[in-house]
């Protein structure tokens, strides 16, 4: 979508993208495989406008044509960047495979909210590309490594202060990483459009934290709200020392359920007052962590943020109960908003 006549998709600045339109729909893949139901995967439609009658419901499916592909995160076929281009569109949502390693090309573009297949590219048509790239890459690569200009020097350097050795790099945000520490399993991690907060979640550890980063060097915490996860009062975890909480948490029941596995993919508004969470990471690691979680579902959540002190509040009248899918509990993802969002627009 473009927010002006003769523009191409998306906004200027990231300044202006916050001054965009509300969220009225969002985009979800939702995962069957390492699941007793034997469906494909498909892209899911929620309705998040609170004044539509169908609010936080599931307005459109989309399956794949294929098994087990483990659709995981998904991006665009343009972006921001492309602004000053009328001849650009931003009207494709591109869902890589996991597993099958298709790629599935989604038309969100004709009708938003009834999304329909576009193309599919196949593992062998990826091939030949990936040996022309490796061929190339391995040229490269052998350069740095054997000279001082070494990308792995970055990472394995342990005087640096912004990355660690020995761990699970995921991410990287700016000069921010996460990387798997003890039981929290840091697994997303996102900034605000005006680059003022930075919010992560703890899978296993059950929370999602915001830091006020206005001074890089000294991130400081000023919100944090517990989803779930592993340290519940009546889970199977016993904390025999906690430095930060009294007590272990409580279970999260939201309009009468539960609240299974920990808070896991984040999306923000273009405003920055509104976060939403899903719950399940990759569908063999929900089976291992979280068993419930793949018998009952995964939900979505939206937290309420303060974006003047700082400060998150679960919104209880917010819930999308994937455990209530016509075909049966699914595992939600990855959220998209039509038109980009503060996970997948990029500026340059």
């Amino acid at each position: 979508a473009s927010t002006c006549s003769g523009c191409g998709p998306g906004y200027k600045t990231p300044l202006d993208a916050m001054k965009g339109p509300r969220e009225e729909i969002v985009y979800l893949p939702c995962i069957y495989r390492n699941t007793d139901i034997q469906k494909p995967d498909y892209l899911a439609t929620v309705d998040v406008n609170p004044q539509s009658p169908n609010f936080c419901k599931v307005i459109h499916r989309l399956p794949m044509p294929n098994r087990k592909d483990e659709l995981h995160h998904s991006g665009w076929n343009a972006c921001s960047s492309c602004y000053d281009d009328p001849s650009k569109r931003r009207n494709r949502l591109i869902l890589p495979s996991l597993m099958s390693s298709r790629i599935y090309v989604v038309d969100v573009g004709t009708d938003p909210r009834t999304p329909r297949l576009h193309k599919i590219v196949e593992p062998i048509d990826l091939c030949d590309i990936f040996l022309n790239i490796v061929s190339v890459m391995y040229k490269i690569f052998k350069f740095l490594f054997f000279s001082h200009f070494s990308p792995f020097n970055f990472f394995l350097d342990s005087s640096l202060t912004i990355c660690y050795n020995g761990k699970m790099l995921k991410e990287i945000r700016h000069s921010f990483t996460h990387v798997f520490l003890a039981i929290g399993l840091i697994t997303d991690i996102l900034i605000s459009l005006d680059d003022r907060f930075l919010y992560f979640s703890n899978w296993l550890h059950g929370d999602i934290r915001q830091y006020d980063i206005t001074d890089r060097r000294n991130p400081r915490m000023v919100g944090q709200v517990f989803l779930g996860g592993s340290i519940l009062k009546d889970g199977p975890v016993k904390v025999l020392e906690d430095k930060e909480l009294d007590s272990q948490p409580t279970p999260r029941i939201l309009k009468g359920k539960r609240v299974q596995g920990g808070p896991q993919m984040l999306q923000l508004s273009l405003d920055g007052r509104r976060l939403y969470v899903t719950t399940s990471l990759y569908s063999a690691w929900d089976k291992q962590f979280y068993p419930d979680l793949v018998k009952e579902g995964s939900v979505m959540m939206q937290i309420d943020v303060d974006t003047d002190k700082g400060g998150l509040k679960l919104n209880e009248n917010f819930l999308v109960d994937f455990g209530a899918e016509p075909d049966g509990p699914a595992l939600a993802h990855e959220l998209r908003y039509p038109g980009g969002d503060c996970t997948s627009d990029i500026w340059l």
